[in-house]
């Protein structure tokens, strides 16, 4: 696990100091696709070891008082070189959002991009929210509908205000109809530290076919 390095789903941490940052990756864990923390791991990849008894404390306090909802977590302890490694599996969560504490004291929400927690963008959180209700989704395929996949057909990753001007749509607007678009499955989504871009799915003609 160590020689993987950091990834999508996983992530090192040299010890706790704060149950706060560690509640950001487990947060962002839960938001994603699961994953699993190693602590007493440098970012080097070299053993550091931890006291297990207080770092499992730690990360209790992480998954309890700083994520909410609470964040499901088992662990697994590691004899590696004399040193213990506290290995923290974090399932991919059925009750997203979790929200994590951030160094202001400020509820937000992570996801797991890469080896990096990042905060979500406010899009995400309208398409979770959306995936949520029971009605569904409606979406009629009229013209403007129509000329908005065909923007996002002739220019591949569009940001919100790009995507915006160019459609000639108030920013509210276009976001819903991004919203609509990416629930069905005709529209993804490239989140990046950097921000959101949009695009045309492959298989979009497919998800129009009904």
């Amino acid at each position: 696990m160590i020689a993987e390095g950091e990834h999508q789903r996983q992530d090192f941490k040299y010890c706790i100091n704060d149950s706060r940052k560690i509640a950001r990756s487990m947060v962002a864990f839960s938001n994603a696709d699961g994953g699993r923390l190693l602590l007493g791991i440098r970012d080097n990849g070299s053993v550091a070891g931890v006291k297990s008894d207080e770092e499992y404390y730690m990360a209790e306090a992480a998954a309890k008082l700083y994520s909410k909802p609470p964040v499901n977590f088992q662990t697994q302890q590691w004899i590696i070189e004399g040193k213990t490694v506290l290995e923290i599996v974090i399932p991919k969560s059925t009750e997203i959002p979790h929200f994590a504490q951030n160094d202001e004291g400020k509820w937000m929400v992570y996801i797991r991009k890469d080896d990096q927690n990042i905060v979500a963008p406010a899009i995400l959180l309208k398409v979770w929210e959306q995936q949520k209700n029971p009605r569904g989704v409606l979406i009629r395929f009229s013209d403007e509908e129509k000329r908005l996949l065909s923007l996002l057909e002739s220019e591949q990753n569009l940001s919100l205000n790009q995507f915006t001007r160019k459609a000639k749509l108030p920013r509210w607007k276009g976001e819903r109809l991004l919203v609509k678009l990416i629930v069905i499955g005709i529209v993804g989504m490239e989140i990046s530290e950097t921000g959101t871009r949009f695009f045309l799915r492959d298989d979009f003609e497919d998800k129009l076919k009904f």
